[in-house]
């Protein structure tokens, strides 16, 4: 195990190192100031959707506990917070009437982190998707982009002249594969129809929210948070190779290569693109010039090829980790490799910009132990993926920061609050905060780093 030392020697001066959270996950209140019900709202409620209902109503109340949360975050060393803004707590419908308390709630905040010398770091949409939307189509409809579009430009008004960087959308293979073709997240369809709309209309959302946000500020460095797949063959075997490479497009490449390049993957759109609505110029507008890109990473895929007569693109079957490698409590193989060779595949493959790790973490659900919550697997695997981000600066890709996953313990979508991520324990019956060692080993980490 290397000394925090050592390994924060490994990193330039100026490396960013934060902690990541996301509204609908820790703010609880979801009837308050003026808000309405998300599609997570409205989801969670549904028996067998999410871990014995358990839903973002109360999460970390952080919506009240703001301060003392910022506080904790300043406690930890760190130079920059990577939060999200709740779409339904700015426009309650989706689009239409803004309502103020919303933008006062993130106003607080925001002023609240400059006062404490935290660089600002929002994602405008983490899938709080205002329900009203879901009405119109959701993400399947072509509304629900221009809606986005109304809905950045309002909140870059109001709150850009703070922020130091801002993201479109968090992570959109979850948006479009999770919840509309495998249907496990919100708003939980399985429909290919669904899922090719969704993608469109995602990657068209970006594109809007960029020139929106421009409009506004111009200079305010535009970003996305993908959480690409890294993607290994279960053998060397040329059809696994083959298919490895069509589970790269059909996850990555998706939005890769229309966000950077301005066009689909041709093998996506013989599968797809008759139901993906696509128009003269979105393609273009699709295409921003972004200033940097965040990558959300855990845990690798493996795949072999799916040799069934029906098999449907991508052809490509996932493989089940191997007995042996080591696995986090949600069942998540640990591979630090995986991000160095994700980092170094997207860099040859795309003319990407700066990028930052967005989220990267483990669940680990250690309870405290007179006090003390010793979770030393999750400061171990912590360590590997620093070396593994280490590896690929190294190799010349161009990484800029970090954002840990997660600040605490929070409402892990479809398995409620049973996993837990945080290096920072939460106590859901009272909210009391406790710092896993995890959190005090992060701390020691960017102590070393200033310390040079």
């Amino acid at each position: 195990m290397a000394a925090p030392k050592d390994l924060a020697l490994r990193f330039p001066g100026d490396f960013l190192f934060g902690v990541a959270t996301a509204a609908y996950q820790i703010e609880g209140a979801t009837r308050e100031d003026g808000r309405k019900p998300c599609i997570w709202d409205a989801f969670s409620k549904m028996p067998g959707r999410v871990y014995q209902q358990h839903s973002g109503d109360t999460a970390c109340d952080h919506y009240h506990l703001w301060e003392s949360d910022l506080d904790l975050i300043k406690s930890l060393g760190v130079d920059a917070y990577r939060f999200s803004i709740a779409w339904p707590r700015i426009l309650p419908d989706g689009r239409g009437p803004v309502n103020d308390k919303g933008l006062d709630f993130y106003d607080r905040l925001i002023d609240g982190m400059v006062a404490r010398g935290l660089k600002v770091y929002p994602t405008l949409y983490h899938w709080d998707l205002p329900l009203t939307l879901a009405g119109d189509g959701g993400w399947t409809a072509r509304s629900t982009a221009e809606a986005f579009a109304d809905y950045v430009e309002v909140v870059v008004r109001r709150l850009g002249d703070r922020m130091d960087a801002l993201a479109t959308i968090n992570e959109p293979w979850c948006i479009c594969h999770l919840s509309h073709l495998y249907g496990i997240h919100a708003p939980g369809e399985k429909s290919v129809e669904a899922f090719a709309a969704s993608v469109h209309t995602l990657n068209l959302a970006h594109g809007l929210g960029v020139q929106a946000a421009r409009s506004v500020k111009p200079d305010l460095p535009m970003g996305i948070v993908i959480n690409a797949h890294s993607v290994y063959p279960a053998s060397d075997a040329p059809r696994d190779r083959e298919a490895a490479e069509r589970a790269f497009q059909f996850n990555n490449g998706i939005f890769f290569e229309p966000m950077f390049q301005g066009s689909y993957p041709a093998e996506v759109l013989d599968a797809f693109g008759q139901h993906m609505d696509i128009r003269d110029g979105d393609l273009k507008t699709i295409h921003q010039p972004l200033d940097w890109w965040g990558l959300n990473y855990y845990t690798p895929l493996r795949v072999k090829a799916d040799t069934n007569a029906g098999a449907v693109y991508p052809m490509a079957e996932t493989v089940p980790p191997v007995p042996g490698p080591e696995l986090t409590d949600i069942g998540w193989e640990v591979h630090e490799k995986g991000l160095s060779d994700l980092l170094k595949d997207v860099n040859s493959r795309y003319s990407l910009p700066d990028c930052y790790i967005t989220e990267n973490g483990a669940c680990y659900n250690d309870e405290p132990q007179d006090g003390v919550i010793n979770d030393q697997r999750r400061i171990d695997y912590l360590e590997k993926h620093f070396g593994a981000i280490a590896d690929a600066r190294e190799a010349g890709v161009p990484v800029k920061g970090y954002f840990l996953w997660s600040l605490m313990d929070n409402f892990e979508w479809a398995e409620g609050y049973r996993m837990r991520f945080g290096v920072v324990h939460v106590d859901y019956d009272t909210q009391v905060r406790t710092l896993k060692n995890s959190a005090l080993w992060y701390r020691d980490l960017i102590k070393a780093h200033r310390q040079g």
